[in-house]
């Protein structure tokens, strides 16, 4: 595909930054090591990277400037990172992070004049082909990209049966499952709302061998967008091999007052969804940044409300987490088998293990964005 004149000057620039981008001293590390892809915006404009735990802060180890703003991270075998670009996104990139802490582009896709990007990519279980939502422009329908992974060349599409697809992920039995967010925009911009009536949200499971719709789910309220994904443990009582699917929730009524009582969490147990809300009294701001398993449940990031909302694994409600704009989560394994979740706000990140024990972390130089994955 011709390169446009953007993309040309892009990747001349880029090309260009031949000298590894400084990271500032840090102390000694601790026993307590914390490693993550992100994406990030610092003084120098939009960039990926890895960071790291350094004493009692977390700073930039290895980073990469990208054109726009990045969305999702996928961390590949063999020590890759993939990136993609927010929606409406047109570029995908795979890093190679250098000791150095630079690193090269190692591959760029970029999308057709009439797709977008929406903001995640993942990888089949043998690493082969890549999956990446994105909409058709022109009739705002939801696409699955399906991507050779060594050139991440597009090889094909599959429909999400819905508009505006976000995360996605694998099933054990290989089938894919996808968040439809359901939320109609101008093709020209890709985020500024339109028709809200027309909304239509909904969680989708397709055959990952032809892309055939197994199952399509919608939740009784309309206005709650399905937005990102995480698997948890088994569901009780269910089929034997299924696991609970937690989703976080972005709430687009007209009503303030709804919006902010509005659930931020909704549960798929195989057969249907369900949604948990918070305590009375408590206000989530009807936002789910990001989505993470714990220990024992759900984690949704709310960084309207400034803190880490906590669920069981029954829907009880478990806790919520102070931290200022909070949205990157993850769950990342401890000793004993069990998670600890990570959880970072654009200025600082806190980490919460099994027994409940928190540990504060400042964040050096950098505004952190939605979303980080954990790195061995």
């Amino acid at each position: 595909m011709p390169f446009s004149p953007r993309r040309r000057q892009w990747l001349a620039y880029a090309a260009s930054l031949a000298t590894p981008l400084a990271t500032p001293a840090m102390a000694a590390p601790s026993s307590y090591t914390l490693r993550v892809a992100a994406a990030w915006e610092s003084d120098t404009g939009h960039q990926i990277g890895v960071l790291e735990q350094k004493g009692k802060a977390l700073a930039g180890s290895a980073r990469l400037d990208v054109p726009t703003r990045a969305h999702g991270m996928w961390a590949e075998a063999g020590g890759t990172l993939l990136a993609v670009a927010r929606r409406p996104g047109d570029w995908l990139l795979r890093w190679k992070p250098g000791a150095d802490g630079g690193g090269q582009a190692t591959a760029w896709g970029w999308i057709e004049p009439d797709r977008a990007f929406n903001g995640h990519v993942i990888a089949s279980p043998d690493g082969k082909h890549l999956y990446t939502t994105e909409t058709n422009l022109e009739t705002g329908q939801g696409l699955i990209g399906l991507r050779d992974a060594a050139t991440l060349e597009k090889t094909g599409e599959w429909s999400t049966h819905g508009m505006d697809p976000h995360e996605l992920l694998l099933d054990a039995d290989g089938s894919l499952m996808v968040a439809n967010g359901g939320i109609p925009a101008l093709p020209e911009t890709g985020r500024l709302k339109i028709h809200m009536e027309r909304m239509d949200a909904s969680l989708v499971r397709l055959d990952t061998r032809n892309g055939a719709l197994l199952g399509q789910w919608r939740l009784a309220d309309k206005r709650l967008s399905l937005r990102h994904l995480a698997w948890g443990e088994p569901a009780p009582g269910g089929t034997p091999g299924q696991r609970l699917l937690g989703i976080a929730l972005q709430a687009e009524h007209d009503d303030a007052a709804a919006k902010a009582a509005a659930p931020v969490l909704a549960v798929f147990d195989g057969h249907g969804l369900q949604t948990h809300g918070a305590v009375p009294g408590t206000k989530l701001a009807g936002y789910g940044g990001d989505i993470a398993h714990t220990a024992g449940g759900f984690a949704v990031s709310c960084p309207r409300a400034n803190g880490v909302a906590l669920w069981r694994t029954d829907g009880r409600w478990a806790g919520f987490l102070p931290l200022q704009e909070a949205c990157a989560l993850a769950s990342a394994p401890a000793p004993g088998g069990k998670p600890s979740l990570w959880a970072a706000g654009r200025l600082a990140a806190l980490t919460q293990d099994s027994r409940g024990t928190t540990r504060a972390s400042a964040i050096q130089d950098l505004r952190l964005d939605n979303h980080w994955a954990p790195l061995g």
